[in-house]
């Protein structure tokens, strides 16, 4: 029986400039929303905060006069602000460390751990409650009252130790440092887990069969190959610790205003000179730390990672 073929059609190659400029075409009416969007609510205010950073304002009424520097000058030689970088610095860099060094460590337990999933959920959960609300739950914990104690200090009378001040101004730092190590630790576990959930299981297997310990597989698999994530991490640790501003003002606060100096962070400082403790705003050294703020989180995010430069792993 014979079989009747029909000939085929030619198709007509298409031209690669064609289809670029079909994507060329597509691409700005997708982009310019998010552009516009993107110049308008950061580009501009972005510049409009550092042309005031050069003014003394009170934020209405008059218009802004240039004063040059003397925002920078007068807000570098001010306690309150020496205290609120050192402060900010701590959280960044001792927050950090305790946060990532207790996410490595739950992220080496609950990988080979049944029911790890239901312990994940457990430990981001405060990372859905509001900074407000965690502020007031730990300020109930660690209050100093005589015969009103908190939780903390109940057990330390309870195991017959003096009760501590643990919101004094000179001990709320230590604080919030552990505090927020407890409340971010379950965020960042989160993340690390879903970059261990995608190495393969077979490395791990050869690493056991040739007796490697825990360490070593932490050190040689599992570091190796989350490393990106670890740098991404990073990053956003370090952008929020600088903005660190509900869960000090609660705990270290008077319950009036604002905390003692001591107690102060950047993002308190910026508060205080935009509302103005001592009477009236002066929104050109508001400014000036937000424009301090924005030269170290950029500072410190290339430094961070210049660090965790490193090539790709393909498995």
């Amino acid at each position: 029986m014979a079989t009747v073929t029909t000939p085929r059609t030619p198709t007509r190659p298409v031209k690669a400039g064609a289809h670029l400029s079909r994507k060329k075409r597509l691409f700005w009416p997708f982009a310019a929303p998010a552009l516009v969007l993107y110049l308008a609510f950061l580009v501009l205010p972005t510049i409009a905060t550092v042309v005031l950073s050069f003014t003394s304002w009170a934020g209405a009424g008059d218009t802004p006069e240039p004063n040059g520097v003397t925002n920078y000058t007068q807000m570098w030689a001010s306690d309150s602000f020496q205290y609120a970088f050192r402060n900010t610095l701590i959280y960044v860099f001792l927050g950090g460390i305790g946060t990532f060094a207790l996410a490595f460590l739950f992220t080496m337990v609950l990988r080979d751990m049944k029911g790890g999933k239901i312990v994940r959920a457990i430990l981001f959960f405060p990372n859905i409650v509001a900074p407000v609300a965690l502020g007031m739950f730990l300020g109930f914990v660690f209050k100093y009252q005589p015969g009103k104690q908190g939780l903390a200090n109940y057990v330390l009378e309870s195991l017959g130790a003096d009760a501590a001040k643990f919101l004094a101004p000179s001990n709320v730092t230590g604080v919030v440092t552990a505090s927020l190590i407890w409340a971010s630790s379950g965020f960042y576990i989160t993340i690390l887990m879903a970059a261990v959930d995608r190495i393969p299981p077979y490395l791990y297997e050869d690493a056991e069969l040739g007796g490697a310990s825990s360490w070593q597989k932490f050190k040689n698999i599992t570091l190796p190959m989350t490393w990106d994530v670890v740098g991404v991490a990073g990053v956003l640790w370090t952008i929020n610790a600088l903005k660190i501003f509900e869960l000090v003002f609660v705990l270290a606060g008077p319950g009036t205003y604002a905390p003692p100096n001591e107690a102060w962070t950047l993002g308190i400082y910026v508060f205080d000179r935009t509302f103005g403790s001592n009477g009236t705003p002066d929104f050109g050294a508001a400014c000036a730390c937000a424009v301090a703020m924005i030269a170290l989180v950029s500072v410190l995010v290339v430094l961070l990672r210049r660090l965790m430069r490193r090539d790709a792993i393909q498995f």
